[in-house]
């Protein structure tokens, strides 16, 4: 897990698998700056379930 503090940018290169999310008692905004590839510029995965999201803390 990576943690990031106000103001950190973080880089997630094209083909990693990676998720996000804020903590239980902080925000989060998400900005993505991205390419467009055959028409599409995200592949969404499965969504992280409460269980896995409370493990990762």
């Amino acid at each position: 897990m990576q943690q990031s503090r106000p103001g950190d940018v973080m880089t997630c290169p094209a083909g990693i698998k990676h998720w996000h999310g804020a903590g239980p008692t902080m925000a989060m905004t998400h900005l993505a700056v991205t390419g467009v590839l055959d028409g599409s510029n995200v592949e969404w995965m499965e969504q992280v379930s409460d269980e896995q999201y409370h493990v990762a803390q």
